[in-house]
This record gives structure tokens, sequence and C-alpha cells, in this order.
């Protein structure tokens, strides 16, 4: 049994009559949508033509909602059907972050995800969906698409449907009759912030102008009429602030960790406070200020405990949630070990910092892989981007506290080196890798063009210039100077925090409806 809706264009009238019994029925706040109803038009006036197309949950037959979820709130049903339960949600916003069809959303009352769960309370008595009986003109179809009685099952056998972004892997089950290129992918269209029956206010997580290459969106169009969106939902920003700010107490508590550890193990550091008992207790400090910072961007935080009772273990959130508990185990046995006087214990514990560590500085990287909605972070470089930056954070802080805690002379060349080329690997990563290599969608490229060209290019360039050649050079110029040593870490942490929040924010600001 699978599910599945047949969306009829040629029948649709753009009433919106399925929007109203959708929120009737399932009791959807003002303000969100569990279903909708796009409008785009193209043509030169007075040859213009409007098209419709009603947008919702799609159903896949893959979701990339489900895995991504820490708490199993959102699961797949035997027939299909993707379902959510309020109960168990966190309000993560993860799976906003992988939908690649912004069909989720968060309920302003509840503060928990929400979304067209198939009128499942109908669907399991035997009857269709809200929006199926309310449709005037019989344009949303619902159905088994296994069954070959089906009216579902017999449109799909004898009409040419498409769907959206079939190259997601997801495998949707909404379907679409004489479906409008320029409708499916939002990329496609021209927004502003004009619509029908006002203008949007600029700023805030509302819908703005997207950039993107004109030139391949030209190419990919093939009708002659350029398309301009003209009726939509608002798109909204799952994660803030908080996220790019955890991203950079990571990279600098794994690092320092990671480094020390390292460098202990390796016999390249003396066993003296700055590489000992400290860069342990700043990782234990600062995993607590990394699991703050997440908890704080829940919109549910008195449900965060949920993912450790009862986790979902698909979800790198759940195990990034372990691995930051292990590295603060571990930096906790390391400190008490060395202010104990239990150096063999201590070392005993080298390895293990070290491999967790680097894990805590790159799970992230593996979340944002099971974000599939978010395009300009399925990169496959991002694990070991995310491992030099935390090198070079973690070399920042060592350099940083060696200001107050003595290194010796052959250490500190050997954290001056390291920092200097995990900077510079992460100018060539940035530039030329994230940043300087053809991106696979219009999506990722409408993303890239916001981070180097957009509304983010400020961020961006201080990034590169502030944060990465300015403190090398400096170190170069001014190579014992206490001050120029101190004056580059922190504007390598300063700049990552930069660089980190473009990256987070611009690929938010692409909408995928």
């Amino acid at each position: 049994m699978g599910f599945a809706f047949v969306i009829d264009n040629r029948r649709c009238i753009g009433c919106h009559a399925c929007s109203t019994a959708c929120k009737a029925e399932n009791s959807v706040p003002l303000g969100v949508n569990r279903t909708w109803v796009k409008y785009v038009e193209k043509g030169v006036f007075p040859h213009v033509r409007r098209f419709f197309q009603v947008t919702r949950c799609n159903h896949c037959a893959n979701p990339p909602c489900v895995p991504i979820c820490p708490t199993a709130a959102m699961f797949q049903r035997p027939d299909g059907i993707v379902e959510f339960d309020g109960a168990l949600c966190i309000g993560c916003k993860a799976c906003l972050q992988a939908c690649p069809y912004d069909a989720i959303y968060i309920d302003p009352e509840s503060r928990t995800a929400a979304k067209c769960h198939y009128c499942a309370h109908r669907t399991d008595v035997g009857l269709e969906p809200a929006c199926v009986v309310v449709c005037p003109v019989h344009a949303i179809i619902a159905g088994d698409m296994d069954d070959p009685k089906s009216e579902v099952a017999r449109l799909l056998a004898t009409e040419r449907v498409a769907v959206r972004k079939p190259e997601q892997n997801t495998k949707p089950k909404l379907f679409y009759i004489e479906a409008e290129e320029s409708s499916l992918l939002p990329t496609l269209a021209a927004q502003g912030t004009g619509y029908l029956w006002g203008d949007l206010p600029q700023g805030g997580d509302w819908r703005g102008p997207i950039e993107i290459d004109q030139g391949r969106m030209a190419g990919a169009l093939t009708r002659s009429a350029a398309p301009r969106e003209t009726y939509n939902v608002p798109h909204r920003v799952p994660w803030h602030w908080q996220v790019p700010a955890y991203l950079v107490t990571k990279a600098v508590g794994c690092g320092m960790l990671l480094l020390a550890a390292a460098g202990l193990a390796l016999g390249l550091f003396p066993p003296v406070a700055l590489f000992t008992w400290l860069p342990a207790i700043a990782a234990l400090v600062l995993m607590a200020a990394t699991s703050g910072l997440l908890v704080w961007d829940l919109d549910r935080p008195e449900r965060f405990w949920t993912m450790l009772l009862r986790p979902q273990w698909r979800s790198w959130l759940v195990r990034g949630a372990w691995i930051l508990i292990a590295v603060s185990a571990i930096a906790a046995a390391m400190a008490a070990a060395y202010l104990l006087g239990r150096p063999g214990l201590a070392r005993a514990l080298l390895f293990p910092a070290i491999v967790f560590s680097a894990l805590g500085a790159v799970y992230t990287a593996f979340l944002f892989a099971q974000a599939q909605g978010r395009d300009l972070w399925q990169s496959p470089l991002l694990p070991w981007h995310m491992l030099v930056q935390s090198v070079m954070a973690g070399s920042a802080g060592l350099l940083l506290a060696g200001l107050f805690l003595p290194a010796g002379a052959a250490a500190h060349r050997v954290l001056v080196l390291t920092f200097s080329a995990s900077a510079l690997a992460a100018l060539l990563m940035t530039v030329a890798g994230e940043f300087g290599v053809p991106h696979a969608s219009l999506v990722a490229e409408a993303a890239a063009r916001l981070v180097t060209r957009g509304r983010y290019a400020g961020h961006y360039a201080a990034s590169l210039g502030l944060g990465l050649l300015l403190p090398v050079t400096l170190i170069l110029v001014a190579r014992t100077s206490s001050t120029a040593l101190a004056l580059s870490a922190s504007l390598a942490i300063a700049g990552l925090f930069l660089y980190e929040w473009a990256y987070v924010m611009a690929p938010q600001q692409v909408p995928n409806n």
C-alpha cells in the first residue's frame, strides 16, 4: 500500500478551497499552511497566463525528514503516509532543513513541527482527505497508487505526470498532471516582494529576492516567456544565530583537546599545564556552552532530554549529542587525572580524546548532509573543512592561553606552524573548494551567490581577509610578538564565526516552495 496525491493542473482553478478545508479540518493556526496554492504568471501583457500549483507534503517514499528527526516524532507509516507525533517533537527544526519542498512548519501554538499528514484520522476510517472532498473541480485525487483499481493508479498509468525535485531521490508521491516547470522549481520564477494582494515586508524571515545566475536560469527554462511568482506562502529561516555560535564553540573546544592530546601522544608537547589540564577544562566548559546553545535554539527546550531517553539513532543530532557527552566525559576524566596526580590514567585517555574530539569537530558535516533541503551543505569536502577549522580554532585557543602559561620554545613553534598551516588550508578549502567550483543545483548556486556576492558577502570577505589572511600575515611579520599572536588568534576565531554565520544562514534564505 502506498498512498499518493495526483494534482490535475488542467482542472485547478486556484480557488484555495483545499487550503481552507485543510485549516478547518486540522485546526491549522493563522500564518502557517499545510496545503496552499502557489501562483506563477508568464507572458507579456495582455498575453499572460496564470498557473496554479497545489503545494503540500510530498509523502516521499524515501522521506529525508524521518531519519534526521532525533526523537522519531516524524515517522513513516506502513501505508506510506509520513506522519508526525507532536508529543515527541522537541522543536529542533531539523526536519524543516531536511525537506526539499518547504512542506514542514513550526506550529506557532504548540511550537512543534507540523505538516500535511494525509488527513490520517480520516484515511484510517475510510474517508478521503478534506482537501479532496472540498475541491469543486476534482483537481485533487488521493488514493493507493499500489492498487491498480484506484483512480490514482489509473491516472499514473495513463497520464504524463511530473514531481518536484526528482534529483533529490526522495521519491515524492505528489504527482502533477501538466506541471508548469517554473512552478515546480522555485528559482526559475522571478521572486520579489510584490504579490497580487499586497507587498511583503523586507527583512526578517519573509521571502526576499533570490540572486541566481540569470543566464543559467534562462537556459533552464523550456518556455520562452519569463515567469514571475505572484502568490505564495512566506519563507522562514529555521535555525538562528545559536547554530553558527555553537559551531565555533565546538570547533575551539574540540580543537584544543585534539591538538593537546595529539601533541602529548607524539611527544611534540611537554606535559605542562598548557597541554594537560587546561585544554581538558577548556573543552569541558566549551562543550557545556555548545550544548547550551543547541538547547537554546530548540522551540521546545524543556523536551531536550527526549532525544537522550528515546533516541532515534539514524539522526546525526542524536549521534552528535552523544559525541559531545563523550568528549565532555573524557575531558573531565583527563582534567581530574592530571590535577590529582594520575599521569598514567591521563595518558591512557589520550587516544580516546583524539578520536572523540575529532568526531566532535566533524559530526555536524554529516548532520548538514542529512539536511537535504539545503543543497549548499551537501559537500563531500565539508567534514575535512570542519576538521581543519577545528585545528585552526584549537591552535588559536592554545596560543591565547600560551600568553599566560609557559609552553616551551619548541612547542610554541609547533603551535604557530599548526595555526598558520591550518589557516591557509581553511582559506584554500573555502575559496577553491566550497565556493570555487560549479555547484550541482540552482538552489546551491543561489545560496553560494548570497555568500560571495549578495547579502552575506561582507561576512564572507571579512572571514577570509580578517579571519585568515591577516592573522597569517601578522605571524609572518612579527613571529615572536605576543601582541601579534593574541591578535591573530582572536581574529581567526572571530573570522570563523563570520564564516559560519554566512554558511549557515545563506542556504536557509533560498526557498524550496
